[in-house]
């Protein structure tokens, strides 16, 4: 059987993965960074052509580790709410604004008073944030209007890839959603928010399924053409395609430098979709199935902190020092909670002037309490997203746990046993370029559904389970950590000023 390759478009890399549906094997993974450009401080751009080249490479690579090129399919996952413009006669007519842009911080609240909040997250599954497509085309079209006019289309980032290699000029629902201007439930673009935003209505893409065949590749080195290309998705749902988060009945929680929460739902027997204003939900790449997505900013990144406070950052040993030294504290670190607000925090409180802080410090206190603090306070702060994600209508036996912090033994049973569920770990790595795969593979017809695709190829490790005293213990514990934000938030927000 012909193999299938997944392109992973990421922030700061691309990654090609080659995977045999013979096996359910990755044979080949290649990775190849590129810069983001900050032209001033609180910008953050990318080139397409510098993707392009990047993607030419990756897939040379992979071609040459296997030594086979013979591909069924090739479909795409990408960073989300980026902007890339296209015109057909003069090419990209700008660097591409990617998700960590800041400049448009005030286009936010005038996208959002278009419709009203309520109005809007009922509209789009989420309200905008800064980086956000929505108010980034705002920004463009008061200081650069001219990019907006003529035969210029609206692109995201794994979209402008797949075009480099021969697609068609079109996105997919999971991207679209991801704009802060689809309706999501309609899976229309959102007519009252772009004529009253003034959006010219020519900029905005045909939108396909995730599996859907979007053109076929042109010759490029040693990728041969005529290859099918699929429309592919946002890296979130190809993520929880790999990690077989298809329907409900799963969650998946995933910390990494930051923290984000993961549970497939579908309409209600009504035909409604539930909304939250603290979530984002969006299309899923597997059809009438949605997402909803809760995120934290500073989950691993908290440790990463207090390593580099303590004076530890050159350590290669650093990481491990600090959990074996956490592991010797007793659960809830000695009456020692963690708020991971150092960057301010997006679900629940969506507050950027939310802060960190230790409650309950002692001169007794070492710094692996403080190191065990922090993973008890980013577990609570993912149970918190999780509990409301869950109320959507979502569904959760047991909890997919993924992401480097998810390696650790004892970040892992902590998590499990804050949860109170249990907590496996997917078998593949990759997942969001495996998860490309698997949508090239479904739109193929190598599987016959993503559920076939789940049942072939998705494994995972045996489950951690929570211990019931400790659970109980973390409950209580839990209640303190959710009373302590709205204590705390005038003091907050005095301080951040």
């Amino acid at each position: 059987m012909p193999l299938l390759l997944g392109i992973d478009l990421g922030t700061s890399s691309v990654k090609a993965v080659l995977f045999d549906p013979d096996t359910s094997q990755t044979l080949a993974v290649a990775g190849e960074e590129y810069p983001i450009h900050k032209p001033q401080p609180d910008r953050a751009e990318q080139y397409p052509s510098e993707w392009a080249a990047a993607t030419d490479n990756v897939i040379a690579q992979v071609i040459a580790q296997s030594g086979r090129d013979d591909i069924a399919g090739i479909g795409f996952s990408g960073q989300m709410h980026g902007v890339s413009l296209y015109s057909p006669k003069r090419g990209f007519v700008r660097p591409s604004i990617i998700w960590a842009d800041q400049r448009m911080a005030h286009e936010v609240d005038e996208i959002v008073a278009l419709v009203g909040a309520d109005e809007h997250a009922r509209i789009c599954g989420t309200l905008p944030a800064a980086g956000f497509t929505a108010p980034t085309l705002l920004w463009l079209k008061k200081h650069q209007p001219q990019v907006l006019e003529g035969d210029v289309t609206l692109l995201f980032p794994k979209d402008a890839v797949r075009l480099h290699l021969g697609g068609e000029i079109c996105t997919d629902y999971s991207d679209a959603a991801g704009s802060g201007m689809y309706n999501v439930s309609a899976k229309t673009w959102a007519q009252p928010i772009i004529d009253g935003a003034g959006f010219p209505q020519a900029i905005f893409p045909r939108v396909h399924e995730s599996s859907a065949q979007v053109g076929e590749t042109r010759a490029v080195g040693t990728l041969k053409a005529g290859v099918p290309l699929y429309a592919g998705s946002a890296d979130q749902p190809a993520q929880a395609v790999a990690n077989g988060l298809i329907a409900p009945g799963l969650a998946s929680v995933s910390v990494g430098s930051g923290g984000q929460v993961c549970v497939p739902v579908v309409r209600a027997a009504d035909g409604t979709l539930a909304t939250d204003r603290r979530l984002h939900v969006f299309n899923h790449a597997v059809p009438e199935t949605y997402y909803v997505l809760g995120a934290i900013l500073s989950a691993g990144l908290s440790l990463r902190w207090l390593r580099d406070l303590l004076g530890m950052r050159s350590d290669t040993n650093a990481y491990p020092t600090l959990s074996q030294e956490a592991a010797a504290v007793p659960t809830g670190a000695e009456g020692l909670i963690f708020l991971p607000y150092l960057t301010g925090e997006r679900t629940p409180h969506m507050d950027a002037r939310a802060r960190g802080a230790f409650i309950g410090l002692t001169p007794a206190h070492t710094r692996g309490h403080l190191a065990r603090a922090i993973m008890e306070g980013v577990c609570f702060a993912m149970r918190q997203s999780l509990e409301i994600a869950l109320s959507l209508g979502g569904q959760a036996e047991s909890v997919i746990g993924a992401g480097g912090a998810m390696d650790s033994d004892l970040w892992r049973q902590i998590m499990t046993d804050i949860l109170g569920l249990p907590l496996q770990k997917p078998l593949l790595s990759e997942q969001a370029g495996v998860g490309a795969a698997l949508i090239a593979g479904v739109g193929a017809g190598i599987y016959s559904s993503f559920a076939d695709a789940k049942a072939r190829v998705t494994r995972y490790s045996a489950p951690s389970l929570p211990d019931a005293a400790r659970h109980a213990f973390y409950n209580e514990r839990y209640a303190q950590f959710v009373s302590l934000y709205p204590t705390l938030k005038e003091d907050m927000h005095r301080l951040s000023s």
